[in-house]
């Protein structure tokens, strides 16, 4: 082999080893994906409780650590301000059960009484999702999904 072909696979070897080694420290630092993400919310009836569903998957290459979920209605300080990760720290917690390979599937529920429903302000709503990978990564979707209270 001349010396010309042994330098230029040595090359080749160093740049697609270092493309390989890139890609690979790209693919751990990617942060949690959200998917097929939906909103539900079921008003009071009588003596029958409401309640309010969020359901949503995520995609983290390290496992997810954490995702937290804030409702906050589109008419309200939150609207001009957009929920920080800092504030999304503080939110409540979803229960996350493994979907496939590097996905899971996570569901935030909680019931909802008549006296909330007639306090909190009607009309469209937002829910804000903080995803929390193991490797420390975040995602902040403060426009998840959406749902009206009427």
């Amino acid at each position: 082999m001349s010396r010309r072909i042994a330098l230029s696979v040595a090359t080749g070897v160093v740049v697609l080893g270092g493309a390989g080694t890139f890609a690979l420290a790209y693919a751990e630092e990617q942060p949690p994906a959200l998917a097929h993400s939906t909103a539900r919310f079921t008003a009071p009836e009588g003596d029958r409780q409401g309640n309010f569903t969020f359901t949503t998957e995520v995609t983290a290459s390290s496992g997810l650590r954490s995702l937290k979920v804030m409702a906050w209605p589109v008419d309200s300080y939150l609207a001009k301000m957009e929920p920080t990760a800092k504030e999304m720290a503080g939110a409540e917690p979803a229960t996350c059960e493994p979907a496939g390979a590097d996905t899971v599937r996570c569901t935030y529920k909680t019931g909802v009484t008549g006296a909330e429903t007639a306090a909190s302000p009607h009309g469209a709503w937002h829910v804000a999702v903080l995803a929390t990978a193991k490797d420390g990564t975040t995602t902040l979707d403060d426009e998840a999904a959406a749902f009206t209270v009427d």
